[in-house]
């Protein structure tokens, strides 16, 4: 490849940044920049040094809807990792946003279809070395850009529950897999909510870890500092056993710390008594709450108040206050990263897929066809990083900043803060031919509860604890940075504890 411009080409180049050149400056600059264009062709040639992927695998198949009434999957394979580990006998299935080498992904959108990754996220390496099966590729939203199951380009996820009802997003199909008993565990995305929304409607585990605890490694990315990874089962002690196994620093995130996990698995019990739990009134009664969800979430704090908790109903105008610059912010960030780097967040080490470089650089001969929502964030993003010139996300980051250190010095006097995870039970999908409003609305109305919490960065998990009208009812409990512990103590004793599970 060359990369050394025409005269004209440069020309260009010049005037979209403002300069404006005569056809012999151009010829001039780029005389004396040629060695430096011929350094990044000799880069560009060079052998890349990628991870070695282990494991024999295929690129599997797309199963039909026959074999996949709820259009979970996009592709099923089977990776089988190690002979001996701690997911031994676990079959996992991963979010289309992570990169399973040799096997083709879309990440919900239909001018990905038939990419092909080059190398494993961290995360497969660490499943596959642990004993685990990969046993396919699962079903997101449009660039993760969905908390309902409607905008895949394939068509919408459904509820295992109730056909004809959101699966919840954007780690749609991983919800929908591990509740219809497809997989024992999946991978899920969280950048407002994408783990703990699906979960919650589909009845199932889902833990977003802290911010940087399980890399994020050969993972499409929304946005830098809000994108999470994690696990999502049927189980507190199987969510528990997964994150033991993918958490902890790989040498490429650049979100990750230097903090070394403990043994999830291992450090359940214990109990409750004298946990200092919070109930958020701000997280109920909400313009889009039900009632009866708000009901349910009340009673689960009831049970860990038995239980030996300290419960407290605690306002707390935070956690309305960060919701309210969470899109705009998110946006700008977004388009900067996902459309004008192509992915590649600028300023940030890591490992980086060329071929998904690639292939995302020709987005622009497709925008006309994306589906509404990410449409209104890209138009967002664009107008906010056009109009204010990047201030918007800046000061996003310095704002976070100290609303993060007010909620550490809130956390001094709570383990714990309780609240529903999703104001209501799935919602039903739209019908095709939908208003554009009411794709939208359906898109992003369970955000409000979950989105805090990628902006703060703090562990969040949701465990069922009932049904409202045959649909999932989602607890969600968030805790202090790295504080998984305490989380999957708690969640763990209500799990266990029968009272619940009667009502």
């Amino acid at each position: 490849m060359n990369s050394l411009p025409t005269p004209e080409k440069f020309s260009e180049i010049a005037e979209a940044m403002g300069i404006h050149f005569s056809k012999g400056d151009s010829e001039e600059f780029l005389d004396l920049m040629k060695p430096y264009f011929d350094g990044a062709d000799a880069l560009l040639a060079a052998p890349e040094p990628l991870p070695v992927v282990s494991y024999p695998r295929t690129p599997g198949y797309r199963p039909d809807a026959t074999e996949d009434p709820l259009n979970a999957w996009y592709r099923k394979t089977s990776v089988k990792g190690a002979a001996d580990g701690k997911l031994k006998g676990y079959k996992v299935a991963l979010k289309d946003n992570v990169m399973l080498a040799g096997v083709p992904m879309m990440n919900g959108a239909a001018f990905l279809e038939g990419f092909v990754p080059e190398l494993d996220a961290t995360v497969v390496t660490r499943l596959l070395d642990a004993g685990a099966e990969i046993t396919g590729k699962l079903h997101c939203e449009y660039f993760c850009l969905s908390g309902s199951s409607h905008t895949n380009a394939t068509g919408p996820c459904h509820n295992p529950w109730k056909h004809g009802y959101s699966a919840g997003g954007s780690s749609s199909g991983s919800a929908a897999a591990v509740a219809a008993g497809d997989v024992d565990m999946s991978i899920g995305g969280d950048q407002g909510g994408s783990i703990r929304l699906p979960a919650a409607f589909c009845g199932i585990v889902g833990l977003k870890p802290t911010f940087g605890l399980v890399p994020y490694t050969g993972i499409m990315s929304m946005e830098i500092t809000i994108d999470h990874t994690g696990p999502m089962t049927r189980t507190v002690k199987e969510n528990a056993l997964m994150l033991e196994v993918i958490a902890g620093p790989d040498g490429y995130d650049v979100r990750q710390g230097a903090y070394q996990p403990p043994a999830y698995s291992q450090l359940l019990k214990g109990g409750v008594k004298g946990l200092r739990i919070a109930v958020i009134k701000e997280g109920f009664g909400r313009p889009e709450s039900d009632p009866r969800v708000d009901a349910k979430v009340m009673e689960a704090a009831g049970v860990l108040e038995k239980l030996g908790a300290i419960v407290t109903e605690v306002s707390l105008p935070l956690h309305t206050e960060f919701s309210s610059y969470f899109m705009a912010a998110a946006a700008e960030g977004f388009i900067r990263q996902a459309f004008d780097g192509n992915g590649v967040a600028s300023g940030a080490t890591g490992l980086y897929s060329g071929g998904a470089i690639d292939r995302f650089s020709s987005w622009k001969d497709h925008a006309d066809t994306f589906p509404d929502t990410v449409k209104v964030f890209m138009l967002l993003g664009r107008a906010m990083a056009d109009t204010h010139k990047g201030k918007v996300w800046a000061k996003a980051i310095n704002v976070r900043r100290a609303l993060s250190a007010r909620y550490a010095e809130f956390m001094k006097d709570f383990d714990i803060l309780l609240m529903p995870t999703t104001p209501m039970t799935a919602p039903s999908l739209p019908e095709p031919g939908a208003p554009r409003s009411t794709y939208l609305h359906k898109a992003w109305e369970m955000l409000g509860n979950t989105a805090p919490y990628n902006i703060t960065g703090m562990p969040s998990i949701t465990v069922p604890c009932g049904l409202v009208d045959g649909l999932p009812v989602g607890l969600m409990l968030t805790g202090r940075m790295y504080d998984e512990v305490t989380l999957y103590k708690a969640a763990y004793a209500f799990e266990q504890d029968g009272d619940w599970k009667a009502k």
